[in-house]
């Protein structure tokens, strides 16, 4: 009988070495998703946001020809639909990185 505990022609030590090596990939990989950027706009491009993977805001920018005293709830409604879409976009491109090093496995607490 073989030593050690043994699963599929992998014994424990091996087990554990893979754990810990897509721990470490899962660490990259959220790093570099916190640090990419992706943006939006909104309002013909009046309104642009930028948000990071860890979904994080880094920037918003309003074109001073959206402000228009008369009409407040348009510019919110623009900052809000690019603020969404950024965070969006974050969240997607954060999921495909984190993706790439489970292999598609959907794992309970990674973004």
């Amino acid at each position: 009988m073989s030593k050690g505990f043994n699963m599929g022609g992998m014994n424990r030590n091996q087990m554990m070495q893979q754990a810990r090596k897509m721990q470490e990939q899962l660490l990259a990989a959220q790093q570099k998703a916190a640090e990419t950027e992706v943006s939006s706009t909104a309002g013909g491009g009046a309104v642009k946001v930028t948000a990071a993977g860890d979904m994080r805001i880094k920037s918003l920018t309003i074109d001073p020809s959206a402000i228009d005293p008369d009409d407040v709830e348009m510019l919110q409604d623009m900052i809000l639909a690019a603020v969404n879409d950024a965070l969006d976009s974050a969240e997607a491109m954060a999921g495909q990185q984190m993706s790439a090093v489970t292999g598609g496995l959907n794992i309970p607490g990674l973004f």
